[in-house]
């Protein structure tokens, strides 16, 4: 994990965040993040001529995992893809979306990390391979209280007609925004790779301990 040390700080509208300076990170938007994201691949390849026969899988997931972050409304998008000299390079993405809510009533949900964690559903697994999600609250260094959830997660497929789902590694934390009722920026940390699911939440709790809103 020594590779993962360096860390690059990103800054975007009204928040910063560090992800590891072997991360990708773009633009979201449809009119430049394939051009970026084809740049970024060449760069990345030029430096480090072993990784041309993952290009393809590079570009797409980024691609993939762009365009997913701007159908959800996600301000920012930092992606992992590396490879330990196996066949399949190990991917996984972080977020940052700023998101509200209201009751029926129109009155602006609570922010109140412990109001939040007891309105956020917790899901036991059945039986060894089922998924499942925990809720607690935790404290970012220098923000403060947050709630959050974390767990083994099947998540819709965007824009899929037939409602698909991805079991997917997943880390949601709510973080809330100083000053704006009911707003929170939600920093989401998510893999396929179900089986570095412990290493992954370490991962994002790192990320996430980094994040901070800009003065």
């Amino acid at each position: 994990m020594a590779r993962y040390m360096e860390a690059l700080a990103v800054e975007r509208g009204g928040f910063r965040i560090k992800v590891p300076e072997s991360w990708w990170e773009f633009d979201v938007r449809p009119e430049s993040r394939d051009d970026s994201i084809r740049r970024m691949v060449n760069e990345r390849v030029a430096g480090h001529p072993e990784l041309a026969k993952h290009r393809d899988v590079y570009t797409d997931f980024l691609r993939k995992a762009a365009a997913d972050a701007w159908k959800s409304g996600a301000l920012y998008c930092g992606c992992m893809a590396e490879s330990f000299g196996g066949d399949t390079p190990i991917t996984g993405s972080v977020t940052v979306s700023l998101v509200g809510g209201r009751s029926a009533s129109g009155e602006p949900l609570s922010t109140d990390p412990a109001v939040m964690a007891g309105q956020l559903a917790v899901k036991e697994a059945k039986k060894e391979g089922d998924s499942w999600r925990k809720v607690t609250t935790v404290d970012i260094p220098g923000v403060g209280p947050a709630a959050r959830t974390y767990g083994i997660e099947d998540i819709a497929v965007p824009d899929d007609a037939l409602k698909r789902t991805i079991r997917a590694v997943l880390m949601q934390t709510f973080i809330p925004v100083p000053g704006q009722e009911g707003k929170v920026a939600l920093v989401a940390g998510s893999s396929q790779v179900l089986d570095l699911a412990d290493s992954f939440f370490d991962i994002f709790d790192a990320i996430t301990s980094t994040f901070r809103f800009a003065e």
